[in-house]
């Protein structure tokens, strides 16, 4: 695993907070850094260029949702996930766990694996652990993560065990089917909100001697004191000469508070204002309005047995709010009513 080293450039001896520099084939990640999403090779809205411009160094992309659109064979015979967004910085994807999670009306989890029923068509759809990693190996991100079993908040305490020793096994059959040296595998530890479990799988992971760590199952629910608990007991059981990526988390109150322990605070500080602040980037409020919006939504995409992921929805509502016409490939849109769609700004004079 050459290709890969983390350097710990300072460590805070109060709140343990770090700084480091993870390198990877395509670039190097200064840390702590969020990760915009590009569930569908694309972040929704913004051009590879205007992400540059915002200080982005690695864009996170979903596994489940490229297999399914438009397909991981597609994305390579376009020249892998970086050519094939015009992306040529760091990437990494998630395993398709996530949706073990969000999609928890529309799978039914084995040990084998987890069945799902796409929402595009309700064909079923097998993803192990074994078929995970092919597809990430085939999509070609710098680090990939392991299939893993999410469990919801609130979940009992045998639900949860279940779940975390499941993912254990889980990983285990993703480091035997992992075949790409270039590409480094992140291991997610889970235990809910229970300490307990969390010391435990995050010991066990530590062992593996794996090229980064992820602390997942968190920003499920639970009340984000607890979230803090979870962060807090289970960081320090992980390598310390080691990247660790807190998944799921990400809202400006998250990412302001994760500044605010950073050890590098003017500087970023600095880097969100300026975004904040740029004449290209409008920032709209999330309001009753927009939740209203997001209920006629939600209510009409189920009606139709159409249903489209949680953050889809909010992006519809809020662009139906403010008479936005909305630039996207991502065809879960087009099941959503007076939704205005383009290609090209040409499309939209009054836009320009």
């Amino acid at each position: 695993m050459s290709n890969f080293s983390f350097q710990l450039v300072v460590n805070c001896s109060q709140t343990q907070a770090r700084a480091g520099v993870f390198s990877t084939p395509h670039g190097i990640v200064e840390t702590p850094r969020f990760m915009p999403v590009g569930t569908l090779a694309n972040v929704k809205t913004v051009t590879p260029a205007q992400l540059a411009d915002t200080g982005a160094q690695m864009i996170l992309s979903n596994t489940y949702h490229l297999h399914l659109q438009p397909g991981e064979k597609i994305v390579a015979g376009g020249g892998g996930l970086h050519k094939f967004m015009a992306w040529d910085g760091p990437m990494l994807t998630d395993s398709g766990g996530f949706q073990v999670f969000s999609l928890s009306e529309m799978r039914k989890i084995t040990e084998e694996g987890v069945v799902f029923r796409s929402p595009h068509d309700g064909q079923m759809i097998k993803l192990t652990p074994e078929k995970s990693i092919e597809i990430q190996n085939i999509l070609g991100a710098d680090v990939i993560m392991a299939f893993d079993e999410c469990p919801p908040y609130p979940a009992t305490y045998q639900e949860v065990t279940a779940a975390t020793d499941r993912t254990y096994r889980w990983l285990e059959r993703c480091i035997m089917s992992h075949q790409r040296p270039d590409q480094a595998l992140f291991p997610i530890v889970q235990g809910g909100i229970y300490l307990d479990l969390r010391t435990r799988a995050a010991t066990d992971l530590a062992k593996l001697d794996m090229p980064g760590y992820a602390i997942g199952g968190v920003s499920v629910g639970e009340p984000p004191e607890l979230m803090a608990q979870i962060v807090r007991t289970t960081a320090p059981l992980l390598p310390r000469n080691k990247p660790r990526y807190l998944m799921g988390v990400g809202t400006y109150r998250e990412i302001k508070g994760g500044l605010r322990f950073g050890s590098k605070v003017d500087f970023n500080q600095i880097i969100l204002q300026n975004f904040l602040e740029s004449p290209r980037i409008k920032c709209l409020p999330i309001d009753e309005e927009t939740a209203e919006y997001y209920s006629q939504i939600y209510a009409e995409l189920r009606r139709k047995g159409k249903p489209i992921p949680t953050n889809d929805m909010w992006i519809a509502a809020t662009a139906l709010q403010h008479r936005l016409p909305l630039f996207t490939y991502d065809r879960d849109f087009i099941h959503i009513e007076n939704l205005q769609q383009g290609k090209s700004l040409d499309e939209f004079t009054d836009f320009n």
